[in-house]
């Protein structure tokens, strides 16, 4: 099947706003490449990023109703005006909601793939969050061995017992086989949200948890954890209901809407980020359209970000790059790291056994932090360290 088999154009009302002589030549709406029923589905020639929409919201929880916000949030993207760069992007359209779920995965993997084999990054606007499913299976097509981050106040684990719905994704990918999950890391969980015995599994399994508190009290630190991921997985009821209340799982208590467009920004300037996506915001719940805006706006700075990529990851040239060794006695292991000229980033380099070299090549290189050297110089192993080491040993 031919890629534009799988979208329907943008409704006739964006096709009328992009066409709108009351925007500037530089509103996202004239910039973008965008599938309409009077021009057909855009040449790919060229593009850096892809804005998809999906309408499938089958699996939502407590959630009906999400599928219809790609055009709710395409209503004010198109009026954001772009940065100072000149920008290669085209909007695809939807996918149609399928006749079963499996039909929406299928189309969607299917896409993912085929847009991330051209490296093509998608911006996946959804939808329910169990379609992040659908884009670890975009990976499993290509055969590569991935790191996903989720920003939610869940886990989304499920249990044996559940059903597969946007509550049990997780519980899902982490069963699949053939696996290609090297690593997950939460960011933002609420522990009142969470059974005790999912954070116990959780760091049986080395994954990364980080509390909304702590996240929120330094964002800095957050970074590198979004550096290291392919994947990016955002569930909108992770944004405090005041900021967001187009969730039908907002509560009070979240990131601020600021703060979701920092983490939307760290994901697009990392060079390792592949693909993207926004799910469960709700139109119906979301009268005023704070919250298609809010989307509209962390997307506008993932492209920003984008567009202001260093290019220091993986490593190209080593004159750009500062090497640093630090040996950590107690431990009888020696820490390198590397400090790119270019941002200040710090990576730090993580043995593997030679036999798992084509597996894990691209996991031992782990962003991380000056506060990581900081603590190796004190002779003291960085948490982000250990994790990576127990997983490629």
């Amino acid at each position: 099947m031919e890629l534009s088999d799988f979208f329907k154009p943008v409704s006739q009302a964006l096709t009328e706003l992009s066409a709108s002589e009351s925007l500037p030549d530089s509103a996202l709406a004239k910039v973008f490449r965008v599938h309409t029923g009077a021009n057909g589905f855009p040449d790919t020639t060229g593009i850096q990023l892809a804005v998809i929409g999906i309408e499938e919201d089958s699996r939502a929880v407590n959630n009906a109703g999400c599928g219809k916000a790609p055009d709710a949030v395409r209503s004010h993207l198109y009026k954001l005006l772009r940065g100072n760069y000149a920008v290669n992007i085209a909007d695809l359209g939807n996918i149609a909601k399928g006749h079963s779920v499996e039909d929406s995965y299928f189309a969607l993997s299917n896409v993912l793939s085929a847009l991330i084999t051209q490296n093509i990054i998608p911006i996946i606007i959804g939808g329910s969050n169990d379609l992040a499913y659908a884009n670890y299976l975009a990976y499993e097509k290509l055969e590569q061995t991935i790191n996903m981050v989720s920003v939610d106040p869940c886990f989304d684990l499920g249990t044996a017992e559940s059903d597969f719905d946007s509550r049990s994704y997780l519980g899902r990918i982490i069963l699949h086989q053939p696996n290609f999950l090297f690593n997950f890391s939460n960011i933002g969980y609420q522990t009142y949200f969470v059974e005790q015995s999912s954070v116990e599994l959780m760091e049986k399994l080395n994954f990364d948890l980080h509390r909304l508190g702590q996240a929120r009290a330094r964002m800095e630190d957050i970074e590198p954890v979004i550096r290291n991921a392919d994947v990016l997985s955002f569930d909108l009821s992770a944004v405090r209901a005041s900021d967001a209340p187009g969730c039908g799982n907002a509560s009070p208590n979240g990131f601020y809407g600021e703060e979701a467009c920092q983490i939307a920004r760290y994901a697009g300037i990392s060079d390792k980020l592949s693909s993207i996506g926004f799910y469960e915001m709700n139109p119906a719940l979301d009268p005023g359209k704070q919250t298609a805006h809010l989307v509209a706006q962390m997307i506008w700075y993932f492209i920003d970000g984008f567009y202001n990529r260093k290019k220091d990851f993986p490593f190209a040239e080593k004159a750009d790059y500062t090497k640093f060794r630090v040996f950590v006695k107690d431990h009888k292991h020696e820490i390198v790291f590397f400090k790119s000229s270019k941002s200040d980033r710090w990576w730090m380099e993580v043995p593997y056994p030679p036999n798992k070299r084509l597996k894990y090549e691209r996991h031992h290189l782990v962003p991380c932090t000056y506060s990581d050297y900081e603590l190796a110089c004190k002779e003291e192993m960085p948490d982000r360290w250990w994790q990576t080491f127990l997983k490629l040993s």
